[in-house]
């Protein structure tokens, strides 16, 4: 399918690198595509600007979006790549299909990713930030009747962001979230939907208003397993294994991370075994009373790997290690951040070169 591009003949200068802020930034260009009558039509790269969307539109009342987080790199060789995005791809259609919605030609997303990061290629910051891709689509059927839309538009949008890390490293303090839950089983929850999200605003909003970073998520039945963190992957690390929560097929209420795919094998060649299980709560806070938790860490694509320095569960608090980033997080961040960078050989398969 070919892919019909419109530039835009007035680009803005990309911004300072220095005050990037996540997500404020665009890129002049996006992707943008139509579902109707059964096919996709009209691929195009246009300049970035609003879509038009009637008040009737079924994403604004029954939610039927799915969207991914992915990133670009700059190169150390001045090229630009992509990281492991037939991941994100794969995971978006698996998002479609839960929701109802029709899968995007994995040939056709991946071209469109190449020609928007290769031609809005100076909006890609040098290392350590990067470039913020995020693919959406949704139903925009103008019709209010519970069903499936019949018309679908799947657009992608870039915009560069900064480090994460900006001040330097700091543990996070989490609290473990009793009240509320992410997914159940048989829901949505291995979905990358909006609604996910939108369920979590409020005990986030809660959590940070008492003093917490951020907040774990446990498990929807018995509210004793550690299923995630807000927005990213969990992980415990002791003497001799790395473990956490299990994705499909075992679980369909995790969200199958790239970063969290990636840890896994680095964590394996790091000497350590990769367990997928459920962490139950009382067991990690009681490890870590005893020293047997070493570190606990959060990963995804917007932090890549943060450490966890305390967990707040029934009004006490337990200090994980010595409540700093240990030397296993240390490790698998600045490796995986070297590969992101293009500066490691390990996992060559990993990068995506836009030519």
């Amino acid at each position: 399918m070919d892919i019909r591009i419109e530039r835009d003949p007035n680009p803005p200068s990309p911004p300072d690198w220095e005050t990037l802020q996540f997500g404020k930034h665009h890129s002049p260009h996006m992707f943008i595509t139509e579902w109707r009558d059964g096919a996709w039509h009209d691929p195009r790269i246009q300049p970035y600007g609003p879509i038009d969307l009637d008040p009737a539109a079924k994403v604004l009342h029954y939610a039927q979006e799915i969207f991914e987080g992915m990133k670009g790199y700059r190169s150390a060789d001045g090229g630009r790549h992509l990281f492991r995005p037939e991941m994100n791809i794969a995971r978006f259609n698996r998002s479609a299909e839960r929701m109802c919605m029709p899968t995007v030609d994995p040939d056709v997303f991946m071209k469109a990713l190449e020609l928007l990061v290769e031609m809005d290629r100076d909006f890609v910051p040098p290392a350590p930030g990067s470039l913020y891709i995020r693919p959406t689509m949704f139903g925009h059927e103008p019709n209010l009747g519970v069903a499936s839309s019949d018309r679908f538009l799947f657009y992608v949008i870039t915009g560069p962001v900064g480090s994460y890390f900006k001040g330097g490293i700091k543990p996070l303090y989490l609290k473990a979230e009793t009240e509320y839950v992410r997914s159940a089983p048989g829901g949505v929850g291995y979905a990358k939907t909006g609604g996910n999200y939108a369920a979590a605003l409020l005990p986030i909003k809660k959590a940070q208003a008492e003093g917490f970073d951020q907040i774990i998520w446990l498990d929807a039945l018995t509210r004793t397993k550690v299923e995630e963190m807000g927005a990213m992957n969990i992980c415990f690390v002791y003497a001799d294994h790395v473990i956490t929560a299990p994705i499909m097929p075992e679980s369909d209420t995790i969200l199958a991370g790239v970063t969290r795919d990636s840890i896994g094998a680095l964590v394996e060649e790091h000497g350590l075994t990769w367990v997928e299980e459920s962490p139950v709560l009382s067991r990690v806070l009681e490890d870590a009373e005893k020293g047997d938790l070493k570190e606990a860490f959060a990963c995804g694509t917007a932090a890549i790997v943060t450490p966890i320095g305390k967990i707040h569960s029934q009004g006490r608090d337990h200090v994980i290690g010595d409540g700093e980033e240990g030397p296993v997080t240390e490790h698998l961040r600045t490796t995986l951040g070297a590969i992101h960078a293009g500066e490691s050989e390990l996992h060559p398969e990993w990068v995506h070169s836009v030519c």
